[in-house]
């Protein structure tokens, strides 16, 4: 008889392929919204002409920081109690987000927002409460 599968192992693993999923899908749009010209980010996210420049190179800058931070810390072993951290501030970013479409009456851009805000709560509660990474 086989023994039952561990849930923790499950969870850490279902963790894990939120944490990459999410870091890629971050990582691409920070380096989209940190380099990309402007008018060339105006047809595809009409927000971005409402804001300085510089706050969405900010966006941009801060989504590839937490892209590195749902990563790094944890594959390293190295202040793994930054992940949590990084999902967490991602869950904020997607609010603020969610906030400015619905400003502007965006109502299919909370979406994503959505799905991503509770993607990161999910990798914020799992690596602070239910499967934290340890210390090396």
């Amino acid at each position: 008889m086989s023994a039952a599968p561990n849930p923790s192992r499950g969870l850490n693993v279902a963790l894990w392929i939120a944490q990459l999923l999410l870091a890629v899908g971050f990582a691409m749009a920070g380096l989209f919204k940190s380099v990309t010209p402007i008018a060339e980010l105006a047809p595809k996210m009409g927000w971005v002409l409402d804001v300085p420049a510089a706050v969405v190179r900010f966006i941009g800058l801060s989504e590839l920081a937490g892209a590195a931070g749902l990563i790094l810390p944890a594959a390293t072993r190295i202040k793994p109690l930054l992940t949590p951290l990084a999902a967490a501030c991602l869950v904020v970013v997607m609010i603020l987000g969610a906030g400015v479409h619905a400003s502007r009456g965006e109502w299919v851009g909370l979406a994503p927002n959505a799905l991503l805000g509770g993607l990161a709560a999910f990798v914020a509660w799992g690596r602070w409460k239910a499967s934290p990474i340890a210390s090396r």
